[in-house]
């Protein structure tokens, strides 16, 4: 992946690789439900060679109706808070594991623009997990055009996700010893 980060940094290694990587070697497995990135966060993620081994699949809900009805987001939460929450984002991530069977959930909801949605602005994106141990959801608020917010989405999510795999430090890197981990 080419793109760059939150930062405009290009990440070093590949962020779908590493947590190919860590979720082969725990055995566990993925699934992930996007809004914003409309496919290109499974996209990066199936480049990776021996991904069948670890990605069940996932979900590309655009229409608010899709995210209630394909990724079990409550109905009241989508009415009250709109598609664009943290919430939202670990409903995403939750449905989507429970749906396709997986360990792990990895969701983005956002607004890439042009132009703002419901009162939120273009660059506001959130990617959450949701695990064996519970969820996690990170706000992004991103600068640039729609395509640096879309592929910049991609890469927070997986770093996210890095985190949160066991015998991984925060920057998705194997730590064996578990001394990166909160």
């Amino acid at each position: 992946m080419g793109d760059t980060d939150a930062r405009h940094q290009r990440p070093a290694g590949s962020p779908a690789a590493s947590a190919v990587h860590r979720l082969h070697e725990c055995g566990q497995t993925l699934a992930t439900v996007e809004s914003l990135t409309g496919g290109l966060l499974a996209a990066a993620i199936v480049e990776i060679a021996g991904v069948s081994a670890i990605y069940r699949g996932g979900l590309v809900v655009y229409a608010t109706e899709l995210k209630a009805v394909l990724a079990g987001v409550p109905e009241d939460l989508l009415a009250a808070r709109g598609p664009v929450d943290p919430d939202v984002a670990v409903a995403l991530a939750e449905g989507g594991r429970r749906r396709c069977g997986a360990d792990w959930g990895l969701a983005t909801t956002g607004v890439a623009g042009p132009e703002p949605q419901d009162d939120k602005p273009v660059g506001l994106v959130y990617v959450a997990v949701a695990g064996p141990t519970g969820s996690d959801v990170r706000r992004l608020d991103l600068d640039g055009g729609r395509d640096h917010i879309r592929s910049a989405a991609v890469i927070e999510a997986l770093r996210l996700l890095a985190e949160h795999i066991p015998g991984t430090d925060d920057a998705g890197v194997a730590d064996p010893a578990g001394a990166g981990r909160r």
